[in-house]
């Protein structure tokens, strides 16, 4: 499989001097074509940096990034963002095929043929009927569509997506999280998906990319072993979903996950958590309830 994204060497600092803030240090990784990498971390971590560098749109301080074997000095021309705050990223006196339409202005000179582009996209999310409305009179969950449609029309050879289903209720993220796996069986895409949800970056990904604290380094590479059909009660019921769950909050958490070698448990104590599993419980209760705060402003 070829090598679409590659980050080697990536380093980014805030300032100069002994003030100066180094966001992330020394990131080296490579995402295949048609695969879909998830990178987790803690908050304030440096993976909107990471992803800004990815994107072009800040140089790193050191380090490179290649995208199909091109140096990225600015933002490349077939690659797509989607940002977590749809309510900004969105024009409100363009209709929702209007905003789909605009970053094509620049790449198809018929509107004809950009008008078809545009209603395709509409079309791959399920708002074909919402075209000639607004952004402001859709749900949340329906403008995030609308974006990802935007991104999908350009045709990217890689999209990046930057916490894009945090500000929706969690009824709405797991649809969005559904559609994106659809999107990428029927159409195939790239995709690097930032998120702090654990949960979602194992039902989403073909691999996760587990970052430390800041500065940001890579702690863990970890290959999803799961069917490429999912569905958010199979998938997330499942014993391989829910140790790789585990294995990245003790990551997150900074203890080690536990290995074959661990002395296997007495029979009194076989019944009850492990003070590890107890901690990535906690971990994983303070992430839902941080989402939980985030979509509820």
């Amino acid at each position: 499989m070829s090598t679409m994204l590659e980050v080697s060497g990536l380093a980014h600092r805030y300032g100069a001097g002994p003030d100066a803030h180094v966001a992330v240090e020394d990131l080296a990784f490579t995402v295949a074509k048609d695969e879909l990498a998830c990178i987790v971390g803690p908050s304030g971590c440096g993976k909107s940096t990471l992803l800004r560098c990815i994107a072009g749109l800040i140089r790193p301080t050191a380090g490179e990034v290649s995208l199909h074997g091109d140096r990225v000095v600015g933002v490349p021309n077939d690659l797509a963002v989607v940002f977590q705050d749809y309510s900004r990223s969105l024009f409100p006196w363009l209709t929702v095929r209007g905003n789909v339409e605009f970053p094509l202005r620049t790449r198809l000179g018929n509107r004809t043929e950009r008008r078809a582009r545009a209603q395709e996209a509409l079309g791959w999310v399920g708002l074909s009927d919402a075209a000639n409305k607004y952004p402001w009179q859709l749900s949340g969950g329906m403008q995030q569509r609308v974006s990802i449609a935007r991104a999908l029309a350009t045709r990217p050879a890689l999209l990046l997506m930057d916490e894009p289903f945090a500000s929706v209720d969690a009824q709405t993220r797991a649809d969005l999280e559904d559609l994106l796996l659809r999107m990428r069986r029927e159409h195939g895409s790239t995709v690097l998906l930032v998120t702090h949800d654990i949960d979602e970056s194992v039902y989403l990904g073909d691999r996760v990319l587990v970052l430390s604290k800041s500065p940001a380094k890579i702690v863990a590479d970890l290959t999803v072993d799961l069917p490429a059909d999912r569905d958010q009660i199979t998938t997330r019921g499942s014993s391989t979903f829910v140790e790789l769950r585990t294995e990245i909050a003790q990551l997150l958490h900074d203890r080690p996950p536990a290995g074959p070698a661990a002395e296997p448990a007495t029979e009194s104590s076989s019944d009850e958590p492990s003070a590890d599993e107890l901690a990535a419980e906690r971990f994983l209760a303070a992430e839902r309830e941080e989402a939980h705060q985030k979509s509820a402003h």
